[in-house]
């Protein structure tokens, strides 16, 4: 028995003695790689831009006080409540419903191959996705459509009355009144000839009518210096809306037709401002300005949860797997709902996974910097500053002050350690 025990305290692998000179490489590389400049920034963030003046807790002030790092703080503070939660909880969506098809594997890698694309590449994809021009941003493209079905857009944007006309918040009012009888002449300028309809006729002076009041609208390219008057190669321009209004109210309303002529039949007596709406003239939806201030943050955000969705799903997918099957049956057996065994005994046993899942996104976004130097253009990338970025800019862009970004780079770590310590601690517990 004393052999045996002896043997077996000399085994390989038992002694720290004999593991030392194993281990001895990757803690050399690793003291060269992240303590030496771990210690190197802490030192560093005490000096001043040169590196040669102490300026003790200066930069630290200076930071809490910088008008650009208080918006990448509070940008972190935004990712850092939204974009985890969102993740985890789309990937347990997920991964619960794959369990229930037939190709859960091949569902599973379709979502998982976005991690597989660099983040610089995926930033590319995002920033072209939303596009401001929906001839090439996908989001607009498909908002336009959708909405040129229910609402399309004007024929004739940008354009205007030569003259007589004065813009108001309805439309274009003339400036003198009309009556029955009387002939009215709209000449329209700011129109490209391309945008007349191909179905519009050669333009042509209505003839006065008793009781009516006529008139035509056409695109006035004053050819030989006939401004305001109709030339022979001159075309009318079809389906402008046209109002008579008196008092201020709408009396009647009509339409242009081929040859840009308009009758209104039985006016009364009594005269008529004519009006054309501004919803003639209106510019053509194009979408929404996605990389734009206001927008910047949560296209940015949508990226990264595309992207690492199909993370959350195999770590929950895999902890799926481990859950005791007679403890679902059981809980069916005794009556309850899909959504009660959901709710009540497959989301509490896997709350340790959600937990490392959750946690370990909040590393990963705390560090967030590609997405957001590729995505946000120069005019927005001030609103969508994060930390890891403004220590960047700050520390290598234009007058860089290594300083400063030294301090940033230690407040980024100090936000960071908490959460890898508690995922150090909890993997230690669970291998215990």
């Amino acid at each position: 028995m004393k052999r045996l025990s002896s043997s077996v305290d000399a085994a390989p692998g038992r002694s720290p003695r004999q593991a030392i000179p194993f281990l001895l490489p990757a803690l050399v590389v690793l003291a060269a790689l992240v303590l030496y400049p771990l210690v190197f920034s802490l030192i560093r963030s005490f000096f001043d831009a040169t590196g040669d003046e102490f300026v003790g807790l200066s930069n630290y002030v200076n930071t809490f006080t910088d008008k650009r790092t208080l918006i990448a703080f509070r940008n972190n503070v935004i990712w850092v409540v939204v974009a985890p939660a969102a993740v985890t909880g789309l990937g347990l969506i997920f991964a619960v419903l794959t369990e229930r098809i037939r190709w859960a594997t091949a569902f599973r890698l379709v979502l998982f191959m976005p991690m597989a694309i660099s983040l610089f590449a995926s930033g590319i994809i995002f920033r072209l996705v939303y596009e401001e021009a929906p001839n090439q941003g996908v989001v607009n493209a498909v908002m336009v459509g959708v909405h040129d079905v229910f609402s399309p857009s004007s024929q004739y944007p940008n354009a205007r009355p030569r003259s007589g006309y004065t813009q108001t918040e309805a439309g274009f009012a003339a400036d003198a009144p009309a009556q029955a009888g009387d002939v009215i002449m709209l000449p329209l300028v700011g129109v490209n000839a391309q945008q007349v309809p191909a179905q519009a006729l050669p333009a042509s002076t209505p003839q006065a009518g008793a009781g009516e009041l006529r008139g035509v609208v056409w695109l006035d390219v004053s050819l030989n210096g006939n401004a305001g008057k109709i030339d022979g190669i001159e075309r009318g321009l079809p389906g402008i809306a046209v109002e008579a209004v008196r008092d201020g109210q709408v009396v009647a309303r009509t339409t242009t037709g081929d040859d840009g002529r308009f009758t209104f039949p039985d006016l009364a007596r009594g005269e008529v401002v004519v009006r054309l709406p501004l919803s003639n003239f209106e510019l053509p939806f194009r979408g929404l300005t996605w990389l734009g201030e206001s927008l910047i943050t949560p296209v940015i955000i949508s990226c990264w949860i595309w992207i690492m969705t199909g993370f959350a799903i195999t770590f929950i997918a895999a902890g799926l797997s481990a859950i005791p099957r007679d403890a679902l049956e059981a809980a069916r057996v005794d009556g309850a709902t899909e959504w009660q065994v959901f709710r009540r005994v497959t989301v509490p046993l896997l709350s340790p996974v959600l937990l490392v899942v959750f946690v370990t996104l909040v590393i990963n976004v705390l560090k967030i910097f590609e997405l957001v130097f590729v995505i946000a253009p120069g005019s927005a990338q001030e609103e969508a500053n994060v930390l890891a970025l403004q220590m960047w800019q700050v520390s290598f862009g234009t007058g860089g002050d290594q300083g400063a970004g030294s301090a940033l780079a230690v407040i980024l770590f100090l936000l960071v350690a908490p959460a890898m310590l508690f995922n150090i601690r909890r993997f230690r517990r669970e291998r215990s």
